[in-house]
């Protein structure tokens, strides 16, 4: 896929960090990450991946069950919560029609 759009050194691909000793390459992959047009991210977890996929830090849990404004999951949070008062507000809206 990389090879049809063009490698940018923008492309490449996450691996389980347990899986890297077992990896194997074509010669063509070898040479296009040695030349920075291609990257393997191994990565242990999925905030790694999350880390790496958007820029932006997943985010640790703070003490009182929040996350850290801006991060990934505090995001996510938000998002659930403003979906979550649309549709109480869709129910409350159909139930006063009723």
């Amino acid at each position: 896929m990389c090879l049809a759009k063009g490698k940018t050194g923008a492309q490449g691909v996450l691996i389980p960090a347990q899986n890297l000793d077992n990896l194997m390459l074509s010669e063509e992959v070898v040479d296009a990450v040695r030349a920075g047009q291609f990257h393997i991210y191994p990565v242990s977890t999925v905030e790694e991946g999350i880390e790496i996929l958007t820029g932006v830090p997943a985010g640790q849990p703070q003490e009182d069950g929040t996350y850290p404004a801006g991060s990934v999951f505090a995001r996510v949070v938000e998002r659930l919560e403003r979906i979550r008062e649309a549709l109480k507000e869709e129910k409350e809206t159909k139930e006063e029609e009723e």
